[in-house]
């Protein structure tokens, strides 16, 4: 028992390495297969695309490459707790650790130190990595794979601020300009200024918005100004962004940390319909990475007693309810952003419900 308790620092190394190492491993045989599919249903838009292959690996595979990673980890997660610990109960090494007085919650110590390093890794990736990432990925996919998808968004309508609504009767995304432009500003309900503009194009240097034969009305009580611009051009700033007219689902996986906070704030504002998908997106950045947790309390406790079958039993469990948690993890999002489910509970929902799972089977696991 004393050299049992002498050396836990040892047996604590030991299942980390073991955590991390198989981890590590099967994360990157999945991307490597990932990888391959992905190459072989995408090759024909890569040669249409005239890129060569250093672009291609710098912009495409750069960005979605840690988007895998990030979208495999609660699976890989739980296939590696699952793995290597039903591998040390077959081999008999955890009755021993435990029939030597440590408890099995001191044996879970180094599980969750582990899981706490995946955690921080996924959390930080969340906040500043993958808004980057997701960004080269995304636009490469929109510019040269979804080239059958409309890029234009019409019939817009939105309020900028208190004051002010806007109208463009379409708007294309990859010019980023407008058509049809109307700005009404009132002062409560009496309309004070109107511009209307054939066109309206963003100047990414400037970041201000270009009027194009245009025309502004000033009204005064029963005093009006008109202003013409035919043929003209006018440089004005407005509280828009050519991202928030994008006719493109995968705009808000781009935004940072910072820029998602802001464009839920304007989303209050400006009554868009898409505050569940932004909502959704905030929360999913900071509590996804529970799952580690909780999947590898649900692996422990379904891995680490002895079984006929060996090890192949207890894996075969483990990825099916690992594939339940991601298609769980589908439902709610869906029933958040088409269904009217809370953000947040959709969220939380999946990491709930299997923590419940993991307690409840740690109750019935061997002690």
């Amino acid at each position: 028992m004393n050299i049992i308790k002498g050396n836990m620092k040892i047996i604590d190394r030991y299942i980390i390495g073991k955590y991390l190492g198989t981890f590590i491993y099967t994360l990157a045989i999945f991307v490597i297969i990932i990888i391959v599919f992905d190459l072989s249903e995408k090759l024909d838009n890569f040669l249409k695309s005239g890129l060569g292959i250093w672009a291609i690996l710098s912009t495409y595979y750069a960005g979605s490459i840690p988007f895998y990673v990030n979208m495999l980890s609660p699976l890989i997660n739980f296939i590696a707790v699952i793995f290597f610990t039903a591998k040390m109960a077959d081999q008999t090494e955890i009755v021993p650790i435990l029939s030597g007085g440590v408890s099995f919650n001191r044996f879970l110590f180094p599980y969750f130190i582990s899981a706490t390093i995946i955690f921080s890794a996924n959390l930080l990736s969340n906040l500043y990595l993958l808004p980057y990432t997701n960004t080269l990925k995304n636009k490469f996919e929109n510019t040269y794979v979804k080239t059958h998808d409309s890029s234009s968004k019409n019939n817009i309508h939105m309020k900028l601020d208190s004051k002010t609504y806007i109208y463009i009767e379409n708007f294309d995304n990859k010019t980023n300009s407008g058509y049809r432009f109307t700005l009404d500003n009132f002062n409560g309900d009496v309309l004070t200024k109107k511009i209307v503009a054939d066109n309206i194009k963003w100047d990414s240097i400037k970041h201000t918005w270009q009027l194009n034969n245009y025309s502004i009305r000033k009204i005064d009580g029963i005093k009006e100004t008109m202003i013409y611009g035919n043929g003209g051009q006018k440089d004005t700033i407005l509280d828009m962004r050519p991202d928030d007219f994008s006719a493109y689902d995968n705009v808000v996986q781009n935004l940072t940390t910072h820029e998602l906070s802001e464009k839920i704030r304007k989303e209050k504002i400006r009554g868009t319909g898409i505050m569940n998908d932004l909502q959704f997106e905030q929360y999913k950045r900071y509590l996804n990475p529970l799952s580690a947790f909780v999947l590898t309390l649900i692996g422990v406790a379904l891995s680490s007693r002895k079984v006929r079958g060996g090890v192949g039993v207890s894996l075969g469990v483990g990825i099916i309810l690992s594939f339940t948690y991601i298609v769980f993890n589908q439902f709610t999002q869906m029933f958040s952003t088409k269904g009217g489910l809370p953000p947040f509970i959709a969220v939380l929902l999946p990491t709930l419900v299997f923590g419940l799972l993991g307690i409840y089977l740690l109750k019935r696991a061997p002690k």
